[in-house]
């Protein structure tokens, strides 16, 4: 009985064990489970938050109708717009009279004419680029009125109010250009604050250009103005329209189908640059008008094309060329162009609103407004808000605003990956400028360079480190003593834990200096140390076996420390005379002049032999790990079988271990990708597409660093930032999914061994 009651007791304290084994399984089950579920969970959160941040730069504008005011004034339009805030409407005529109204009632706030002389009348009438909501009416007695348009921003009791007005930035007196009191026809002008120009045909059809040039007066402080006056030569005749670019350098005149380009910049020296020949079949053109900036054109036609041109250098110098065109279905008579990007609007005959980017050539919106409600057929006159946010389109006698959502016309698919021709340069690029000091700057979002610069920089670090990490890892695990492999090993792996901002803190102020000033030592390095090495193997190999025991196996590895010491000291130190002699004593200048390669401080090399340091670690513990585990079982028995210790590591031991090699290599892949704070201080952050290994580059991971604290949350820049980041997170993503595939598939393959 007592036997049998100690055997239940056994039992139990069995079962209880297992009870209690069993749970611990399933609870270690479970929290591993989750764990991975949540790793899982957190990377979808990143994929589809970054997806959240990112669309809306590809979503199109939304133009939604906001009020129809009816127009009393039978006179034709001249301009249309609106204040920043789209509180209050304008409409100029050609007659000199403003009109305003409240964007909220419709009703008319105030009505304004411009006072003329007496007995004199507006012959002719024009506007200055919309930025500056300008506009001068030329007079029958040889005068001109120049006028703005501005908006006075009060709060009287806490109230804020808007009070429209027209200035006179001219003065208020009218400036006299014609002393024989002439027509002023066919007037052009353009103001600043110390030059304004003047363009005009008298009555005997002769053209005339006027400059008053400004200086302020140090005693009274009063501006100054000293005018110079000249005659156009080889005008054209029947002249449809004439325009003059804000900078006062360039006078456009149509005739038909041809725009004549003279350069004004002098007035002493005036000349016609450029006939521009803007026929095309079956189509005449319509008009001409300037692109936000001035350095565009856009010269529509009466079959709906439009097209874009601008200056271009070539073998005559600057000159006008056709750079894209945009087809919409009817004619556009009326097209306004933004204040500072690169958009215009359009209304065709039939009513139909378009909303268009040059740079990212899309047509951003397009709607036929022909109905009860709005009817935009037969346009008059057509201008956006200051913000870009509101456009004031004149129709059928009636004002009409619509509210513009469009937050990112630049960007599109084809700007930031393939080339665009931007204004100013000779060809389309691959180009990355976000920012600049110009309102109407034209932004170059092209990932394109970021991503080459990427994988450059991934390149040339793992051609430094692979060789050295794997070699290191075979040797380490397969040849070398345990003693020293007990040293040796923790030693390379603790590398990792170095920060790479110290690396990149190295690299960009002590190694990249130290390579300029010995390059060729260098590169002899890069020569002479394997050569050495395989020499001094070779020797060891030669040496009688006396003198090799001498030694002990345990420490002959060591035997290379001096022969590597040697040789690095050898290498920097023939540098100079290696400089002298082959470069005529200045390396990099020979590289620029010489070779006509661009030489950078901080370039490729010195990011490949930096990121390499920081990848070696990664690859050679995982690679060595992966030789080590090779079960020794199947080395023995290849070595008993007649094979030389050689055979066994190829044709055996790296077999088995090449899974693990493979994601060591991977692994390191990835992290030369990702890597920020090295290429950030190593390189000089030019996002320029060169394989040279003696030109920098931009990484999509520095540029995030670099760009990302300066940018406005919410605008293009800031999510094309995150475009980068998703394009990088792609970029990891389909490295490490390689390397799982081949892994696997290597493991099935050698597992049999």
């Amino acid at each position: 009985m007592g036997n049998q009651s100690a055997l239940t007791t056994k039992d139990v304290l069995f079962a209880h064990g297992r009870t209690r084994r069993a749970i611990k399984d399933r609870l270690t089950q479970a929290s591993v489970t989750l764990g991975g579920t949540m790793v899982f969970v957190a990377l979808l959160l990143i994929f589809f938050y970054l997806l959240y941040v990112i669309k809306p730069i590809f979503d199109g504008a939304n133009v939604t109708p906001v009020i129809s005011i009816n127009e009393t004034d039978k006179a034709p339009a001249l301009m249309v717009g609106s204040d920043e805030q789209n509180q209050v409407l304008y409409r100029v005529s050609t007659e000199g009279r403003a009109d305003f109204y409240s964007t909220k009632t419709g009703e008319r706030l105030s009505e304004q004419q411009v006072m003329l002389p007496e007995g004199a009348s507006i012959v002719s009438s024009t506007t200055s680029v919309a930025s500056k909501q300008l506009f001068a009416l030329g007079l029958s007695n040889g005068q001109i009125i120049v006028v703005g348009v501005s908006f006075n921003v009060s709060y009287p009791n806490n109230k804020k109010t808007i009070t429209p007005k027209l200035t006179y930035p001219a003065g208020n007196s009218p400036l006299t250009l014609d002393s024989k009191r002439g027509d002023i026809k066919h007037l052009a002008f353009d103001f600043s604050e110390d030059k304004m120009s003047f363009v005009y045909q008298d009555n005997q059809g002769a053209w005339h250009l006027i400059r008053e040039e400004g200086e302020e007066n140090m005693m009274t402080e009063e501006i100054e103005w000293q005018s110079t006056q000249t005659t156009l030569p080889d005008a054209p005749i029947n002249v449809q329209q004439q325009l003059m670019l804000p900078d006062q350098k360039q006078l456009l005149l149509r005739a038909n189908n041809k725009l004549f380009v003279y350069n004004i910049q002098d007035l002493e020296d005036v000349s016609l640059m450029q006939v521009l020949e803007l026929e095309r079949a079956k189509a005449d053109v319509s008009g001409v008008s300037l692109l936000a900036g001035a350095s565009s054109l856009l010269v529509s036609y009466d079959n709906g094309l439009i097209q874009q041109y601008f200056q271009v250098n070539g073998a005559k110098g600057r000159q006008y060329q056709e750079i894209r065109d945009f087809n919409i279905k009817g004619q556009s008579d009326v097209i306004a162009s933004e204040f500072y990007r690169k958009g215009f609007a359009t209304v065709d005959e039939a009513g139909r609103l378009t909303l268009l980017y040059t740079t990212s050539q899309r047509t951003l919106f397009s709607k036929n407004y022909h109905n009860d409600n709005v009817d935009l057929s037969h346009p008059t006159a057509i201008g956006f808000s200051p913000r870009a946010n509101a456009l004031v389109i004149e129709a059928n006698n009636q004002l009409h605003l619509f509210s513009v959502d469009n937050a990112h016309p630049e960007v599109s698919w084809s700007a930031m990956w393939d080339k665009v021709w931007y204004e100013g340069y000779p060809e389309p690029k691959y180009l990355w400028q976000s920012t600049s000091g110009s309102d109407d700057f034209e932004a170059k979002l092209s990932l394109t360079p970021l991503a080459f610069g990427t994988l450059k920089a991934a390149l040339y670090a793992m051609l430094f480190a692979t060789p050295l990490a794997l070699a290191g890892a075979i040797y380490t695990a397969y040849f070398m003593s345990p003693k020293v492999r007990a040293v040796v090993k923790p030693t390379i792996e603790i590398m990792e834990a170095l920060p790479t901002v110290i690396l990149g803190f190295l690299a960009g102020l002590w190694l990249a200096p130290l390579i300029e000033d010995h390059l060729p030592g260098i590169l002899t390095l890069f020569i002479l140390m394997p050569l050495s090495i395989l020499s001094t193997a070779f020797a060891w190999y030669k040496l009688p076996v006396k003198w090799k025991q001498r030694l002990p196996d345990t420490y002959q590895e060591l035997l290379l420390l001096p022969v590597i010491c040697f040789v690095t000291w050898f290498s920097f130190a023939i540098s100079p005379a290696l400089e002298l002699i082959f470069f005529g004593g200045d390396t990099r200048l020979y590289i620029t002049n010489v070779l006509g390669i661009t030489f950078d401080q901080r370039n490729a090399l010195v990011v490949g032999i930096a990121m390499g340091f920081a990848v070696i670690p990664t690859i050679f513990s995982i690679a060595e790990d992966a030789v080590f585990s090779v079960p020794r079982h199947l080395s023995n028995g290849s070595l008993a079988l007649g094979a030389t210790t050689w055979q066994t590591l190829t044709r055996v031991v790296l077999l088995t271990a090449s899974p693990g090699i493979f994601s060591a290599v991977m692994m390191g892949l990835g992290r030369a990708v990702g890597e920020t704070m090295i290429v950030l201080m190593a390189t000089g952050n030019t996002a320029i597409m060169e394989w040279s290994v003696f030109q920098g580059m931009r990484t999509l991971a520095a540029n995030i660093a670099v760009e990302m604290p300066e940018s406005a949350i919410g605008s293009s820049h800031y999510r094309v930032l995150f475009l980068a980041a998703f394009v990088l997170f792609i970029f990891t993503f389909v490295f490490n999914t390689i390397a799982e595939v081949v892994r696997q598939r290597l493991r099935e393959r050698y597992s049999s061994l």
